[in-house]
Order: C-alpha cells, then structure tokens, then sequence
C-alpha cells in the first residue's frame, strides 16, 4: 500500500532552533540537528514531535510500548525485529523526494544496548536511568536543506494542518538554566592511570590492539535542559547533533562530530574518528598542532585499525567486492579540536536491511577498539560504570529504506537532576597516559566550559 504525502514549502532559516524552541514542549519532540549556521559539512536538520508511537527498551530487557493505535506484539522480543515492525505500520510512500526522511524511526540506541546485544554482562551500576533505546514512530517531520536553502514540512495533510497550528502557537517561556555544583570526574588521574595500565597489560598480553578508555563527569544542575543545549551548540557546533527530551527530567543533547552509518538507495558510508589533537590559540599553533596530529604515527595506527574493523562489519551485510577506503587519515577541524577522519563505503546487499546493518555494525568500532567484542569486555571491566547513551547512536530510519546514525559522543545525559557527560580516547601500544588522560579532557572541556 502507498500513501499520497503533503509536501509544503516554509520559509527557509540557515538555523532551526527557532522552529524548534515552538515545538519542543510538545510530546517527544526531536532535533537532529546539522550545526548550522557555525558547522558547515551537513546538510540537513529534521524536526519532529507527536509520534504515533513510541518504544523503549529497558536497562532489565522489558519492552516499553505506547501508542493511541498500535499494538505491539508479545512475542516481538529482539530490538531489531520490533524495529522492523514498527516501521511496517506507516504505509510505504510513493514519494520519489530526495528529501532524507518522509517518515520512520527517530531515536536513539545505548551503547549498553550494543553491550547486551554482544552478550556482555556488565558488572558495574547503571549511570542513568535512561532507556537502553528510546525510539519514536514519526509520521511526518519539518526539514530544512541547507544545500538549498529550502525548508520543508512533510506528513499527511491533516498533520500538516496540525503542525502549521502548532508553529502559529508562542513559544513557551523557558526555565533558566544554571549549574548548582561543578562537574566532578568519577576517576582521579591516578585511578586513570591504573586502567590505562591495565589497558597496556592486556595489549602487550594479545588480548587487543586498542581499547576506548574513557571517563564521567558529573554535576547537578536546575532549569531547562534546552538551555543548557543552547550554551552547548554555541560553543561548538558539529554536524551530527541532536536534542531529544521527555518526561521525568530526562534529555539527550548530543554535539557529535562523528557519522556513524549512513545508508541510502543501498549505499552504505561510516565516518570514523580517531586522532586528536586541541586548537591552538594562535594560528601559528593551531598549525603547529593540526600538522603534528597528521605526521603521527601512533593517530594514523590507530586510525586504520578502526577502518580495518569498520571493514569486517560492513561487509557482513554488503556486497561482496563493495567495500572501499576513499578517505584515509584525513585531517577535520571543528571549533574546539582537530581529528583525523576516515571514510568508508560499501553496497548493502539486497537480502539485508538498514537494520540488520545497524545491528551488524553496532555499536561503533571508534570507541570500543579492536577486536570489538573482546575490547567491550575490557572497557567494562575497567570502567566504573556503565556508558548509557554514550557511545551509542542518534539518528533515523526512513520508511523507504534510508537511515542516518551518529557516534553519540561529545553527549551529554540529563537524568533526575544530574548531566553526565564522558570523555575517551583510543590507547594503543605506545600510547602515553599523561597524554591520553588529557585527551579524555580535552574532547570536552569546551561543553564543559560552556555551562560553567
């Protein structure tokens, strides 16, 4: 069955936030957000709110569903296959736009998600208590095409008569935002040191070839949780963000650099990062610093071990032959770091779906580390708790096929009064832990700074 969509032209805006500060106090209203107009490689922003149904997945694996029309079956237990149905209740659209999304799932998945998928047991507590998923079922969305300049409102044509009512409404006045402590790191330096240790044990042992060693920072804080992604997205705007909110205090605000999958019209790209390096403060050193992170050996190392991993996953799902490299080591700024940017790309095979490439590849080999499942095993050992949406994924699966993910890092999680938020980085042989302590701070001390 094909359904007719309403397609309607709004006025265009290089930033969506104000279109978004209307509608984001209605029901699981969501932003995926492109950074612009400060972050300048991504193209689109989608918002939406209302969905016709929503799924969380539970830290205990019980499946939460809720929705006026749809009914979920019983014995749908695996994540996938619910996903899978979930997008079987929106008609297939006979829409040919190029537009990104005409309709699916937006949300996001754990990294504790990915863990469990792997069978991994955890032996730590909880960080938050968010869903390991949170996935709304969106029939129709507002998207803005930076390419050209255009903006568009899509869904049936009684949700557009409803949204255009709802962008008519004030904007709800917001609750000011503000610390009410510092962020305080879960691990002293000295208690880093003891992991990175450990890591370099289990290196020079052949258990692995790189770990992803990272650590929380917490604090409490009053107010809007919006707010605080404001201050967030002036600091340091990136392509593949995202702010998602709901009920009991509970938010995501992501200013992730990083592509996780991308797959349309069966063309299948990972963007993975690894390599950091600060910016400096004057040009000449900034310079100095973006050329000592691309002479490097150990960042270019670690960089094209992950490519080599991202290379395996994908290809259990594409074609075989498909797989290709047409980005290695590159170097991308952004406004508070340098990294070095790999690309790889595949054909997905016809027998499989977004989902299953999804499920293949998840979660990100980037920050777990090589090989990816014995690496998960390590980070959980070491790690005194649990990752929740860090390290996992933002981002949507269209109705026709298409899907769009980021490395939910640079993430930050409101639950019950508390922002956590983590900082990590890849150790190798010859990593240094001095060093690489001060890379886990250095990847977030602009968000923190920005609420400080």
């Amino acid at each position: 069955m094909t359904t007719a969509l309403t397609i309607i032209a709004l006025p265009y805006s290089p930033d969506p936030l104000a279109t978004f500060a209307i509608l984001r106090q209605r029901p699981g209203a969501v932003l995926l957000d492109s950074g612009r107009p400060k972050a300048t490689t991504g193209r689109y922003d989608i918002l939406s709110s209302d969905p016709i149904a929503t799924l969380e997945i539970l830290p205990n694996g019980q499946t939460v569903f809720e929705s006026n029309t749809l009914i979920l079956p019983a014995h749908f237990s695996s994540y996938s296959a619910q996903q899978q149905w979930l997008l079987e209740q929106l008609p297939r659209v006979g829409e040919q736009s190029d537009l990104p999304f005409l309709g699916g799932l937006i949300g996001y998945w754990s990294y504790d998600l990915g863990r469990q998928q792997a069978a991994i047991p955890s032996q730590h507590p909880v960080a938050t208590q968010l869903p390991l998923a949170r996935l709304g079922l969106f029939d129709w969305c507002i998207t803005f095409d930076h390419a050209t300049e255009q903006a568009w409102l899509i869904g049936s044509e009684h949700r557009c008569q409803q949204v255009i009512k709802w962008l008519n409404e004030p904007e709800a006045p917001a609750i000011p935002f503000q610390l009410t402590q510092p962020f305080q790191a879960e691990l002293s330096q000295a208690a880093y040191t003891e992991r990175f240790a450990a890591v370099q044990r289990y290196i020079r042992s052949g258990d692995c070839y790189q770990i992803n060693l990272a650590q929380r920072f917490s604090a409490r804080y009053q107010g809007d949780a919006w707010q605080a992604y404001l201050k967030l997205r002036q600091a340091t705007p990136t392509p593949f963000s995202g702010f998602m909110a709901w009920k009991e205090g509970q938010a995501v605000l992501s200013l992730s650099p990083e592509r996780f999958i991308q797959c349309r019209d069966g063309q299948v790209e990972t963007r993975p990062i690894k390599g950091t390096r600060p910016r400096g403060r004057t040009p000449e050193e900034d310079r100095a610093l973006a050329d000592d992170l691309l002479s490097s050996t150990k960042d270019r190392a670690e960089n094209v071990m992950i490519v080599d991993l991202l290379r395996n996953d994908l290809g259990r799902v594409c074609q075989p032959g498909s797989i290709r490299v047409p980005q290695l080591c590159q170097l991308e700024s952004y406004p508070n770091v340098h990294h070095l940017v790999s690309v790889v790309q595949g054909q997905l095979a016809p027998q499989h779906s977004p989902l299953s490439l999804l499920t293949a590849a998840f979660p990100g080999g980037s920050i777990t580390g090589a090989p990816k499942i014995r690496a998960m095993q390590i980070i959980d050992e070491l790690e005194p708790c649990q990752r929740s949406v860090y390290c996992g994924s933002l981002g949507y699966i269209d109705v026709r096929g298409s899907m769009d993910t980021s490395i939910a890092i640079r993430t930050m999680v409101a639950d019950a009064g508390t922002l956590h938020v983590w900082g990590g980085g890849g150790l190798v042989a010859d990593s240094k832990a001095e060093e690489e302590y001060t890379e886990t701070l250095d990847k977030i001390r602009h968000l923190i700074g920005a609420l400080e």
